[in-house]
């Protein structure tokens, strides 16, 4: 039995999905149609797609769109050629890749392109960043995402907005990780990557230009379980430069609530970079990012002073296990002094979780104080938020008695 489990894994399933599709958009006698074309890789003289779907027993296809260009509005899909997950150029693969390793990919390039100043990494799992990091090399940006949460980075997604360097990928093969993205790989880097046989790892040229890829849309849809379709544009952050926030204030029975403190600019680049990391995470989130560094990511929660908790404790938690893998080489969970265990616990504790002088990012507005109120208690000094609560005075209230500054981006951040 156990056997036949793991071999589930290892089956390349074949899909019956056709090799062209077409979507339409109709109105009256306009008719705008994609044209897509199903995406293929030779591994080992099998020619297949997807290995399967989100699960084994799940078929699945890849489509880049080859043709067509859906205006409606102002709005326009981006141009069909330029391809990034949709027609990656696979250097190593043990296997054939399955949808989530795509969708993974896909994500972690959604955050990174809009980092193109500093080298950067973005670790995602299950579609969500477990850690990012921008830094003065590769390597240290690498180190820095991957210690941000060591435990869920493994068998992770790991994408790099340079050149990969030896540094790097002796680091990399330190750990156990699904696939590696990047623009390229310097001479020797595959050598190194070898010696992990089931590593996917991709290269995508496109990568040097992903800036461009920055305010562009695509269609995005949804299947609901009756067979219906949702169709949106994707999301496109506004707020990504300071001039872009705005000082938190609002009305509120006839008075004037105003943020005390502007932010400095330690504090507009950690808001910023945290704001622009938000836009690939599943809501409803909050996040606390520090020196251009995640430091505690909450996804996926119903309330919102739930997540804030939730991101607060990972935050202790992996900081714990960063710093028992530092010091003694092993997981704080495989800890079994009880010494040592308290040792870490009172260090991690004195600093919060590393939360001090943190900003917290939340993709939706505070509905209560409640929210921030934890935020405060970790020692962040500041805030940032879509605003528009009918109780916003309340967040700048509790902002103000604690010296926190706080800003808008008056826009949500949803993503479903």
């Amino acid at each position: 039995m156990a056997e036949d489990l793991k071999k589930m894994y290892r089956t390349i399933m074949d899909d019956h999905f056709p090799p062209k599709m077409e979507i339409s958009f109709i109105d009256g006698d306009n008719r705008q149609t994609l044209v897509y074309e199903k995406v293929t890789w030779t591994i080992d003289n099998v020619q297949k797609g997807l290995r399967y779907g989100e699960n084994p027993g799940q078929e699945a296809a890849l489509y880049r769109m080859v043709n067509g260009n859906l205006v409606l509005g102002e709005t326009q899909t981006i141009q069909p050629g330029r391809y990034l997950a949709s027609d990656i150029e696979l250097l190593q693969s043990g296997k054939h890749p399955g949808k989530t390793n795509l969708t993974d990919a896909d994500n972690s390039l959604n955050i990174l392109r809009y980092f193109s100043d500093k080298p950067g990494a973005v670790i995602v799992k299950h579609n969500n960043p477990c850690g990012v990091a921008l830094a003065d090399s590769l390597v240290n940006a690498y180190l820095k995402a991957n210690m941000a949460d060591r435990v869920a980075a493994f068998g992770g997604c790991i994408a790099l907005n340079r050149m990969v360097d030896r540094a790097t990928a002796e680091a990399i093969v330190q750990q156990y990780a699904e696939v590696v993205v990047a623009p390229d790989f310097e001479q020797g880097v595959m050598d190194i990557f070898a010696t992990k046989k089931n590593l996917r790892v991709v290269k995508i040229a496109n990568i040097e230009r992903l800036q461009s890829f920055v305010g562009q849309r695509c269609v995005e849809f949804k299947s609901l379980m009756d067979g219906g379709i949702i169709a949106q544009w994707s999301f496109v952050p506004t707020g990504r430069s300071r001039q872009d926030l705005k000082p938190a204030e609002c009305d509120y029975k006839g008075r004037r609530y105003k943020i005390n403190r502007e932010p400095t600019d330690k504090e507009y680049e950690d808001m910023l970079f945290g704001w622009l990391v938000e836009s690939g995470i599943t809501s409803n989130s909050v996040i606390f990012v520090k020196d251009l560094v995640t430091v505690g990511i909450g996804t996926g929660e119903q309330d919102r002073v739930g997540v804030v908790q939730i991101a607060r404790d990972k935050a202790y938690r992996k900081l714990a296990d960063r710093y028992c893998f530092e010091s003694l080489g092993m997981p704080y969970n495989d800890l079994k002094d009880p010494d040592k265990k308290a040792e870490f616990d009172e260090r991690v504790n004195r600093e919060k979780g590393g939360l001090i002088g943190s900003a917290m990012v939340s993709d939706a507005f505070f509905p209560f104080r409640d929210g921030v109120d934890v935020g405060i208690n970790e020692g962040i000094t500041a805030v940032i938020q879509p605003g528009g609560s009918a109780n916003d005075y309340q967040s700048i209230e509790a902002c103000n008695e604690a010296d926190v500054t706080m800003v808008y981006t008056g826009q949500r951040s949803f993503k479903h």
